[in-house]
């Protein structure tokens, strides 16, 4: 259904969905035409499956003969968005489960089961659970709604035409209970050993994301040790593409704040740039991180900058641990003026020399989870 590709206030799913004739106002290509089109020659079987709310499950058993007659099998699941309950995903559309809508769920255990190597796509307005499907389908594409052309794009990354480069802008959840929530949790809401039989971590967790590329991280360096409370410190690390094909990376800088006057965050994504590297490539990134980007309202209401230690991490996602420093601020407590702080964390790229390809990182294509910074 090429409406999923758009979300819940596009002109096509807020009002052409209310009339008569129902149409998208532009050509919108459906994932199958754009298949057709990146795979010429190549013999594509399509079924419905099962439709996006109803829990008729009459048409899985198309859906599994087509996957045992076939080499691969692409499952489209997802929303179509709606107001007011018209769609699983839009303004007014609320869930108690997390749990793909509909009799979807049970269409992908049943294509699964068939042992066929899958591909599952997600064109989704929200973050459903998947914890039921890692490790067991041979790669998952989350595409949120990427709009008219986003079979192109899905198919594209698909085929290998396109190196995906997105990362997650929020997490993935692990259980059908689980919540889409912010990576910006104090201890007590990211720990679960000795508090609760259930653990709160995402499945997928904010910033990730994988592409066709690999990359390491290393030599990372702090231009000084401390800073005063109005001063800036650099963090640098070098990226090197490890495998064999061409890539872009989105370089994360997290901070973390271990002792406060105020619970803070166990992290925050403070800064990020993406770089594109050849194969076997370096590149040296540089983000100039103000004292102000520390700062938080404190019990005072005032926004604060407070001496003490400062943790850094880079890496390719809220919880890749690669690399991680610290500096501290010296001096007083620092009061802002309101409006006047420093709110980016500019980023430099240096490249380096080339190297020759390590034979032993180069392989095959990864998994894929992409859509976000």
């Amino acid at each position: 259904q090429p409406r999923s590709f758009l979300g819940c206030y596009s002109f096509t799913n807020h009002v052409l969905s209310r009339l008569e004739d129902n149409g998208t106002s532009v050509h919108v290509p459906t994932l199958t035409e754009a298949l057709g089109a990146e795979f010429p020659g190549a013999s594509l079987t399509t079924t419905a499956g099962t439709d996006f709310i109803s829990p008729d499950t009459s048409g899985i058993a198309e859906a599994v003969a087509a996957t045992q007659a076939a080499e691969l099998a692409v499952v489209a699941v997802g929303d179509l968005a709606g107001l007011f309950g018209a769609g699983t995903s839009g303004e007014g559309c609320d869930v108690e489960s997390l749990q793909l809508p509909g009799a979807q769920h049970e269409l992908v255990e049943a294509v699964l089961a068939t042992g066929t190597p899958v591909v599952l796509v997600l064109v989704t307005g929200r973050p459903y659970s998947l914890g039921a499907y890692k490790g067991r389908a041979h790669a998952i594409v989350q595409a949120f709604m990427p709009g008219e052309e986003g079979a192109s794009a899905i198919a594209g990354v698909l085929s290998g035409r396109v190196n995906p480069s997105g990362r997650l802008p929020i997490g993935i959840p692990n259980g059908v209970g689980g919540q889409p929530g912010t990576y910006l949790a104090p201890v007590l809401a990211w720990e679960s050993d000795g508090i609760s039989n259930l653990d709160p971590k995402p499945l997928f967790p904010f910033g990730h994301g994988l592409s066709y590329s690999r990359f390491e991280y290393s030599a990372l360096e702090l231009s000084a040790p401390q800073i005063a409370a109005d001063g800036t410190v650099e963090i640098s690390a070098t990226v090197t593409n490890t495998s064999d094909r061409d890539g872009k990376e989105v370089v994360q800088l997290y901070l973390s704040d271990p002792v406060a006057s105020v619970v803070r965050p166990l992290k925050r994504l403070v800064g990020f740039t993406k770089v594109g590297l050849a194969a076997g490539e370096s590149t040296r990134v540089t983000f100039q991180l103000h004292a102000d980007r520390t700062s938080f309202t404190g019990p005072d209401l005032q926004r604060i900058v407070e001496p003490g230690e400062f943790r850094v991490r880079l890496g390719a996602s809220s919880e890749d641990v690669t690399l991680e420093g610290s500096f501290r601020i010296e001096g007083e407590v620092r009061v802002l003026s309101p409006g006047r702080h420093v709110l980016d964390t500019p980023a430099t790229v240096s490249p380096v020399a080339l190297r020759a390809q390590d034979p032993m990182t180069a392989g095959a294509p990864a998994a894929v989870m992409g859509g976000g910074l």
